[in-house]
């Protein structure tokens, strides 16, 4: 779905929904609210939508504000329609991704919480690189003991090898993947 808001930036304001898997098109020098304007409008209320500019007024320190404001692409006018196209169908799969990284995140995180207080003892040296048996000598229990533990872990996290759950551990933020064993 298109729309174009040629007349009211509020009007746009209103009706964007950062959910929606979308890019903005802006220019520089729009009527009224300026495109870097509507830009820290869309930062304020937490619009987090890839901006394309496209603009015949670049200039460098318009560029730059743009970028570290987050644009994800400034093409300047006249401008080849391929290009374009490109840019936004980049910014558009980008937008995708990130969505269902959060989402995976967010699944990921919901199994962690899962897991009761010695699974969660069990977990980390078994991703950083631990034996059972050293895992056993840490905890003070059996290596049959760590194993089921394992077990148990594997499920609730829903991994199906060892590197899945390692992979699982490193997504979110559990270990830092230069420090394995």
């Amino acid at each position: 779905m298109c729309r174009r808001y040629l007349a009211g930036h509020s009007e746009f304001l209103e009706a964007c929904d950062a959910r929606l898997n979308a890019c903005v098109l802006l220019d520089v020098r729009m009527p009224g609210m300026g495109g870097l304007n509507v830009q820290e409008a869309m930062r304020e209320r937490e619009l987090d939508l890839p901006i394309i500019f496209v603009s015949g007024h670049a200039d460098v320190p318009i560029v730059v504000r743009a970028f570290k404001a987050g644009a994800h692409d400034f093409i300047e006018k006249p401008y080849n329609e391929q290009l374009l196209l490109d840019s936004v169908q980049q910014a558009l799969s980008n937008c995708a991704a990130n969505r269902s990284g959060n989402l995976g995140h967010e699944q990921l995180q919901e199994r962690m919480l899962t897991l009761t207080p010695r699974e969660r003892d069990v977990l980390l040296p078994l991703v950083q690189g631990y034996t059972t048996r050293e895992i056993a000598e840490q905890l003070g229990v059996s290596a049959k003991t760590v194993d089921l533990y394992r077990s148990r872990v594997m499920k609730r996290m829903q991994a199906n090898t060892l590197p899945d759950l390692v992979g699982m551990a490193i997504a979110a933020g559990l270990v830092d993947p230069l420090r394995l064993r």
